[in-house]
């Protein structure tokens, strides 16, 4: 029959408290059952986890008159139903097994995600419970992980004599002798003690029913005795297994299957925590044979048991049987002559309790002969005559035990003994190993460390695997892999302190930010022993008389025992006490995770276990190998020094370095490392893993450093990462397409750090300080990181080099190999995120580097003395910076960036008007000459991209920064264009008129690239370009309107033009607060223009008309003489102010103000005979007329006069300032005479 996979629970029904047994199913399967027993006083559950026995079948109901001293013939055959019950009831598995609790919890590590709190044989838990009522010795093991106790028997007599043996412990037993027993002697078993095992063995072989009963048969008395003594020899005795090195597989003879079995538990760390290992039984690593003791779980059933709020996974061997009114009994032998006591009574209480038995069949004999039988309930136990106890009291008593322990043994890692001598109402709890680190003897003295040390890396390991789903367990995992490592000799075990340390490194996740570890902290569970009653016996004689057998144990404790003791019970009564113990196991502050918002702090975490790991490996490798000689055939690489001379080649080979490092051979490797690791053995698993770690750190690191624009660092860092990832190629068969990604987002930071360390080289003793410092933790890793590469791969890469040009060029290069990689066959199928990503990197820094050519060849330029035909160096620049730009711009198609491609094409423009500046032509007096072809070619050319930019973009919504950075630039080509044909006309090759009309058309197309409409930083630019194109507009068709003769019809074309852009400029210069010169520049030769007019008139009317009309002009002057005015106070006042005058010294021709006080003078200079004449000119013009002038025009005529004779009389050597007040004076006299308004609008 088999049972349903999953825990099975029978609600029962409390008013008749009936209980069903076990279900079981055949030898060594696997299932949950679960039964609940309820009453008045205590709750239980047990959930049976695993059960080696078949279904539980009818017990033999023996005659009456049975002699039990002769052997059935089946006695001591292996039988299913009694299990290890039956065949070792006299062999060495008659006691508890010291590390019985260990086998359990390898078994069930999974129930560490329950609420465990004790893994313990089931013989442990009842002598725990059984403290306040019984005058027996207590000695125990106790250790904590998580929130789960592990209790174990501690024979010290057993141990005392292996260590006279072994030379172990003889500092426990020192201390023994010393505070609490100072005479011991081992305690020997009388016959009546072998006597009693004897004939119980002999009972429960009769009581098989079916094919298995067997008749008694005549025994031979002397081999009966051999058999006992065969007994006593087999007893339980301390396995010495745990001292063994199996773990160092280079000097280990340890059964291959043993070091199978280890591999398999190192599988976490190589196969990350996405994968988990199918078998993780590390404890078969520590047997030593089919005869050692070594940690398997050799208990017939497994129960996780639940008394009132204490859950325990205990282990039982106690037989089974059918029969009764329920499918379940447990069967007991009792003399008759001896009552049942209370002790009894709780043993055979729990253990049905344990073991969800709801019926007790008891058989009781005198001298061995069966008198009778009797049924007992589970339930009807603790009311029996003479053993009445109270469940609450067991209760409290279990409650106060498991708070005490929590409580006190609070260090993982830790074994503490619990330990009550004979007689004694005082329990102590000692930390062994304080003790043994107080007696400065080795870890591996203590038996137990092994066994801890495995199970803490076995819980870490288990819950790994699952802390993808929750990382609120990082604490605790923490926690428990830092005390693994802290009980282990490195020499002894290093592929555990290895994978341990791995382990602890993945805790930290380097990409996002941890989460704060939770307060739950874990559990495990475990045990292996056998079913006996030897302990029970024991007590019951100490309730009546004390026993010879445990004399050893009965000693006063001297008071100084307890300063050695962590903790004290001082009577066994304050057990019985409800809630006299509190636990604080709840509390684990050890456990809590260290959240660290700093990356550093962080990416130094784990690099400290990487290092820790490496050096674990490195000890299992070559002792004695150091790193290899050099080869004198090989030149030692050096730094870079000429770039010029050798930093093509030397840059192409580096390429050539970086894509075949990146694309490394598929096939496995087969032949040894450098260090002599052999493929596929755990140490090359595992440096692969930390090669690979420190290289993700070292790249955090890197990238946290950049952002904070420490690139000397930065470049430190990410050296390291390649020179990880160079050591990680070395001894990697295979590169996984995520460790190409990988490689290839380290080449593309590489590439930022030298981009910003080429923009950036104002700092560069600061960056070389940075990169050359190194920590010590560097320093170790680098060095074992050279026992398996050079680690010289990446150089050409990372070095700090001093020359900007070699830095972009070594950026564009990592920038082409990430490309390389990511467009390689191996990740062609990947995400094309990150190579969108590289992609715009790489037209980037083509565009840096096209810039920075461009600049280069400006630069020459400017240089030159004298300019002569173009240098072969500059055209060299110029098809450089051509070249990057147009590998710029298809690589930002590639991805549709049309912002990038705009700019792009704008830096293609701008590369234009530089070529077409440099083609400048000079005349024999170094004089500017003819605006020349090459000039317009060039100029022509920038126009174009600028026009493939704008189209780019398609409209200013797509990004209105670089669309209006577009359109300035292609009114800037253009007005520029139009400038040098207006002012370097070429005569010698066009004619005037078609020079002309070239020079409109490219003003106008100017002026519709200026962008008045839009309020931005820029509308005051594009206000006094418009004004500057309407001014020169102006002038132009004012010097044709002067030079044109015979056609009238184009001459009144050309006034009426002049006048409308004359009238425009006016208009816009007016709008400006910062152009006083040019506005009254552009309105004195618009003055001029009304003067040329009025010569060409004959009547006076009209010349008197055009005079008035230039006078109104004139008056609107006022406003540029008002700015004029204000800048030069604010400039006298800054000079009369002593802080500033030293620092403002006036540059010749200029003032702090920025006003051209020499401009000012020359135009003041132009003014002043203009204003002169027109009035001149006015007042005789007035005074010869011959019609009566009207009042108004005697007072024009008065005004006129007065303000001739103030200029006249002005002081021509006056101050400027005082000049400009009286021109403004005047000129305010003359509009409110003349009531002129805005002559703007003027024609």
């Amino acid at each position: 029959m088999s049972a349903p996979a999953g825990d099975r629970e029978i609600p029962l029904d409390n008013a008749k408290e009936e209980i069903s047994g076990p279900v079981c199913t055949g030898e060594s399967s696997r299932h949950d059952s679960a039964v609940c027993a309820g009453s008045s006083e205590i709750k239980s559950r047990a959930v049976v986890k695993y059960c080696a026995a078949p279904p539980p079948t009818s017990y033999a109901l023996l005659q009456e008159q049975t002699d039990l001293k002769l052997p059935p013939a089946n006695w001591l055959r292996e039988n299913p139903q009694l299990g290890s019950a039956g065949t070792t009831i006299l062999g060495s598995s008659s006691k508890s097994k010291p590390f019985s609790s260990f086998g359990m919890a390898y078994e069930f590590i999974d129930c560490i995600g329950d609420d465990v709190d004790v893994v313990s044989d089931s013989e442990n838990i009842k002598k725990l419970l059984k403290i306040p009522y019984s005058k027996s010795h207590v000695s125990m093991a106790v250790h904590r992980v998580g929130r789960t106790l592990l209790l174990d028997d501690l024979d010290i007599q057993e141990l005392f004599m292996k260590s006279s043996q072994t030379g172990d412990w003889t500092w426990l037993k020192e201390f023994y002798q010393r505070l609490i027993d100072q005479k011991w002697q081992r305690k020997k078993k009388s016959k009546e003690h072998w006597y009693q095992k004897a004939i119980l063995s002999k009972f429960l072989y009769y009581s098989i029913n079916g094919d298995g009963a067997a008749e008694p048969v005549p025994v031979n008395p002397d081999r009966e005795e051999e058999k006992e003594s065969e007994a006593e020899e087999f007893s339980s005795s301390w396995p010495t297994a745990f001292t063994s090195t199996a773990s160092d597989t280079e000097e280990s003879d340890a059964p291959k299957q043993v070091q199978e079995s280890f591999s398999m538990d190192s599988m976490f760390a190589l196969d990350q925590v996405t994968s988990a290992p199918k078998e993780q039984h590390l404890a078969m690593l520590f047997n030593e044979g089919e005869n050692s003791q070594g940690l398997r779980n050799d208990f017939v059933r497994n129960i996780m048991w639940t008394f009132e709020d204490i859950h325990m996974l205990v282990g039982s061997n106690m037989p089974i049987f059918g029969g009764g009114r329920y499918p379940a009994v447990s069967l007991r032998l009792r003399d008759n002559n001896k009552p049942i006591n209370i002790l009894t009574g709780i043993d055979y209480w729990l253990d049905n309790l344990m073991c969800n038995v709801p019926e007790l069949v008891m058989c009781f004999h005198v001298n061995g002969i069966v008198q009778k039988y009797e049924m007992i309930k589970t339930e009807d136990i603790p009311h029996l005559e003479n053993s009445t106890f109270s469940t609450r009291v067991v209760k409290d008593i279990a409650q106060n035990i498991l708070s005490f322990l929590k409580s006190n043994c609070t260090k993982e890692g830790h074994t503490y003994w619990l330990f009550k001598a004979s007689g004694s109402d005082i329990v102590k709890l000692y930390d062994l190993t304080t003790l043994c680190e107080e007696a400065e003897e080795e870890k591996c003295q203590n038996p137990f460390t092994l066994p801890v040390a495995v199970l803490l890396y076995r819980v870490a390991s288990n819950m790994m695997l699952k802390a993808s789903q929750n990382r609120k367990h990082y604490g605790t995992i923490r926690t428990l892999l830092l005390n693994c490592v802290k009980l282990l000799d490195e020499e002894r075990h290093p592929q555990i302190i290895a994978s341990a340390h791995y382990m602890l490194s993945e805790l930290f996740q380097l990409d996002e930010p941890p989460e704060e570890d939770g307060e739950e902290s874990i559990r495990a569970g475990g045990s292996e022993d056998s079913y006996s009653d030897e302990d029970r016996e024991e007590e019951e004689e100490e309730l009546t008389e004390d026993s010879d057998e445990n004399v050893s144990y009965r000693s006063c404790c001297s008071p100084q025992d307890d300063s050695k003791a962590v903790a004290v019970i001082r009577s066994v009564v304050e057990l019985a006490v409800p809630e006299k113990y509190k636990s604080t196991h709840q509390i684990r502050p050890s456990s809590v995770f260290p959240v660290s918002l700093d990356k550093e702090e962080k990416c130094r975490h784990v690099l400290s276990c990487v290092l820790k790991g490496l050096k674990a490996v490195d000890v299992t490798i070559k002792k004695e190998s150091d790193l290899p000689a050099a080869d004198p055939n090989t030149p030692i690489p050096l730094k870079y020094e000429d770039r010029n001379a050798i930093g093509a080649c030397a840059a192409e080979q580096g390429l050539s370095l970086l894509l075949e490092r990146a694309m490394a051979w598929q096939a496995d490797q087969k032949l040894p490392t450098r260090s002599g690791m052999i493929p596929g053995s755990w140490q090359h698993r595992m440096k692969l893993q930390l090669f690979l770690k420190a290289s993700k750190a070292y790249y955090v690191l890197s990238d946290a450093a950049t952002k904070l624009q420490k690139y000397g660092r930065a470049l430190r860092y990410i050296k390291l990462s390649l020179q990880c990832y160079d050591a990680y190629c070395s001894v990697s068969g295979t590169l996984h397409p995520q460790v190409l990604q990988f490689h290839s987002q380290c080449l593309s930071l590489c590439g930022d750090i030298h981009l910003m360390l080429a923009q950036n080289g104002n700092n560069r003793a600061a960056y070389l300080e940075e990169y050359s410092y190194q920590t010590k933790e560097d320093q170790e890793i680098l060095h074992s990181l050279q026992r398996e590469s050079s680690c010289q791969a990446f150089n050409m890469a990372t070095d700090l080099a001093t020359d900007p040009e070699y830095q972009l060029f070594v950026s564009s290069k990592c920038y082409e190999a990430a490309y390389e990689l990511l467009f390689s066959e191996a990740l062609k199928d990947q995400d094309s995120d990150q190579l969108a990503q590289v992609l715009k990197r790489l037209g980037n820094i083509r565009n840096e580097m096209g810039v920075y050519f461009m600049n280069q060849a400006a630069a020459m330029q400017t240089e030159k003395e004298v300019k002569k035909s173009v240098s072969g160096a500059e055209q060299e620049m110029w098809k450089k910076s051509f070249s990057y730009f147009e590998k710029g711009m298809k690589d930002f198609e590639a991805i549709e960036d049309s912002t990038n491609s705009a700019l792009l094409l704008c830096n293609t423009g701008r590369l234009m008007r530089i070529c077409a500046q440099a083609h400048c032509t000079l005349s024999a007096d170094q004089s500017r000459g003819e605006f020349s072809p090459e000039e317009a070619l060039y100029y022509n050319k920038a126009i174009h991209y600028y026009l493939r930019a704008r189209k780019c973009l398609a409209s200013r919504e797509n990004h209105s920064a670089v669309w209006d950075s577009v359109n300035w630039e292609l009114s800037t080509t253009y007005f520029t264009l139009a400038t040098l044909l207006q002012d370097y006309a070429p005569l010698s090759r066009k004619a005037q008129e078609q020079i002309e009309r070239e020079v409109t058309d490219a003003m106008m197309k100017s002026l519709k690239y200026c962008d008045l409409q839009t309020e931005s930083a820029r509308q005051p630019l594009y206000q006094y370009r418009a004004a500057t194109i309407h001014h020169r507009l102006a002038s132009m068709y004012h010097s044709c309107f002067r030079n044109q003769v015979g056609d009238e019809h184009l001459r009144k074309q050309h006034r009426s033009l002049a006048e409308l852009h004359y009238s425009k400029a006016v208009c816009l210069f007016l709008s400006l607060t910062d152009a006083p010169c040019e506005l009254l520049r552009t309105l004195l030769e618009r003055v001029a223009f009304a003067e040329f007019t009025m010569a060409g008139q004959s009547s006076s009317t009209a010349k008197l008309k055009s005079l008035t009309g230039a006078l109104e002009i004139m008056t609107e002057t006022r406003s540029a003489f008002l700015m004029i005015h204000k800048e030069l106070l604010e400039e006298q006042i800054e000079l009369s102010e002593p802080a500033e005058s030293s620092d403002s010294p006036e540059a010749a021709g200029g003032s702090p103000s920025g006003l051209n006080l020499q401009e000012v003078m020359k135009l003041i200079g132009v003014f002043e005979p203009s204003f002169s004449f027109l009035l001149l000119q006015v007042i005789k013009l007035m005074t010869t007329m011959k019609r009566k002038p009207s009042n108004k025009d005697e007072e024009l005529l008065k005004t006129f006069k007065n303000v001739y004779s103030k200029l006249l009389r002005a002081e021509k050597n006056a101050p400027l300032l005082s000049r400009i007040e009286l021109h403004i004076e005047l000129l305010q006299q003359l509009k409110t005479q003349t009531g002129s308004g805005d002559t703007g609008a003027h024609s």
